[in-house]
């Protein structure tokens, strides 16, 4: 499913039109990725847990070269399933 399939499942279960849809999951998005930035993390019981976590920098090997080299420190962002929503995928 891509994102305008998305949308318009959303419109057509929230009985909204398309356009409202689009809003709805544009805002939703905005707003995760909004809080992360800004290092907070988002819980919604039952479904799961938005958060960052942090990667510590360590050392790599280039494939092709077999070369040793840095990978940097990074964040990046990580969903934790809740257990509602395991159970509803079983």
């Amino acid at each position: 499913m891509n994102k305008t399939e998305f949308i318009a499942s959303v419109a057509e279960k929230a009985e909204i039109s398309k356009k409202d849809a689009e809003k709805a999951v544009a805002a939703f998005i905005d707003t995760v990725t909004a809080e992360l930035k800004a290092g907070n993390k988002i819980q919604m019981v039952g479904f799961g847990t938005f958060e960052v976590k942090d990667r510590p920098a360590r050392t790599g090997r280039n494939p092709q070269t077999k070369e040793t080299i840095q990978i940097p420190a990074s964040k990046a962002p990580s969903f934790k399933a809740g257990k509602a929503f395991k159970d509803a995928i079983k």
